[in-house]
């Protein structure tokens, strides 16, 4: 069984934490697509606050 690359999840969870100041328990809790839609969330802030 192949389950969700360990690195990926580390930097999900490290990438959310850094910019929300959530607890790492609470964002592990996530389904994993909710996960995904924080960090592709925060990505999109971070572009637009960049000018990008």
């Amino acid at each position: 069984m192949v389950g969700y690359p360990l690195k990926a999840l580390h930097e999900e969870v490290a990438f959310v934490a850094y910019h929300f100041h959530w607890p790492p328990e609470a964002i592990l809790n996530l389904e994993h697509n909710e996960r995904r839609r924080w960090v592709q969330e925060i990505s999109a802030i971070n572009q637009r606050m960049n000018g990008e």
